[in-house]
């Protein structure tokens, strides 16, 4: 990696754009400022930096930067645990740009082991997502939840998983299916934005977010904005074509043995109508799987 990354850059100007004045306790002034949020010296000056040594951070090079000024930025930026672990993250790859390279490819599929877990938890949708948001294994119950992204033509053959992010956007189905396009889109993007962070040199990631940058303006304008997140737990509303509307709790399980894998569960609350709806998505994905047979 070059000395200068323009992720760093395009990371710490947008960050530094939603900080204004007030938030930080600086006083606003009369004049007309010709930035939005804060300017470079007052981030330079609230993180205990030179100016041109911020100026030298922003504009792409983090060699050499200590943990206690990437804090000291944290903090000026109010970033975030999942921010500050990405400012992190691109530290580290500036650090150690040879080790950066060094990892493994995103898993296409799960162990025998880990596909019996998932099994086994046979009253929840349960899906299996790699690093760049490939379903790589689910249940029963969660190919059927799914069943519209598993059928999804944005899948790039017939072997090849479905991606949640292609789904999202590419497919006009994913309006109808998701209760929340904007929030399942932000969700994406975050995502992905996190774990390019992590694995800059991921080769099936950079395709996956060149593609969908060509192909979606959409998409071409979130990653501009830089935002950072992973989605560990919340509520999703879902639209099944066969059962209807779904209200379910979400909540992700990692793996110790497969970190390049997160389990996604999807639970109802009991005797509510999703759950009498997730009992009958079961019997519609069994009535399935044995017409399939024949």
């Amino acid at each position: 990696m070059s000395a200068k990354d323009e992720r760093v850059r395009d990371f710490l100007t947008t960050r530094r754009a939603k900080i204004t004045p007030d938030m930080v306790g600086l006083p606003t002034g009369s004049g007309v400022r010709r930035v939005p949020g804060l300017r470079r010296e007052e981030v330079a000056m609230l993180s205990g930096v030179s100016v041109d040594y911020y100026t030298r951070i922003e504009k792409g090079d983090l060699s050499g930067v200590s943990d206690e000024i990437l804090d000291a930025l944290a903090r000026t930026l109010q970033l975030g645990d999942d921010e500050t672990a990405y400012l992190y993250d691109l530290a580290r790859t500036s650090r150690r740009p040879s080790r950066a390279r060094r990892h493994p490819r995103s898993a296409a599929s799960v162990p025998r082991q880990v596909q019996l877990l998932i099994d086994s938890m046979s009253e929840s949708p349960v899906v299996a997502l790699n690093q760049q948001l490939d379903i790589v294994a689910a249940n029963t119950l969660g190919r059927a939840l799914f069943d519209v992204v598993f059928a999804s033509p944005t899948k790039r053959s017939d072997s090849a998983p479905p991606n949640m992010a292609a789904f999202v956007f590419l497919d006009p189905a994913a309006d109808t299916f998701f209760g929340n396009i904007d929030e399942a889109a932000g969700t994406c993007v975050r995502m992905l934005r996190a774990q390019a962070g992590k694995t800059p040199h991921n080769r099936q990631l950079t395709q996956l977010i060149g593609e969908l940058s060509t192909r979606s303006t959409d998409f071409s304008a979130r990653w501009a904005a830089h935002d950072v997140g992973i989605h560990r737990t919340g509520a999703k509303t879902l639209h099944h074509h066969e059962v209807g509307e779904l209200d379910l709790g979400f909540e992700e399980l990692a793996l110790a043995s497969l970190p390049s894998i997160a389990l996604s569960t999807y639970v109802a609350e009991p005797d509510s109508p999703t759950s009498e709806k997730l009992r009958l998505l079961a019997t519609w994905a069994a009535t399935e799987k044995v017409t399939a047979q024949q």
